[in-house]
């Protein structure tokens, strides 16, 4: 099995840039990582479903 490697705050596109002003030990949440840009991730597409074609209860119909 491959060790991931570990991130740190000279990976990151604002500080290969000149343009972080934090000093901290790890990477702070607005990571981008410097191969990348300033691209985001990548995120989930939203799939709707088929309409209900029967009914899921079992209630009894209207009078």
């Amino acid at each position: 099995m491959a060790k991931a490697k570990s991130i740190t705050c000279d990976d990151c596109y604002f500080r290969k840039n000149m343009l972080c002003a934090l000093d901290l030990s790890k990477p702070c949440p607005t990571f981008r990582s410097a191969e990348r840009g300033l691209v985001p991730e990548r995120q989930l597409a939203f799939v709707f479903r088929t309409e209900r074609t029967r009914t899921a209860y079992a209630f009894p119909p209207p009078r």
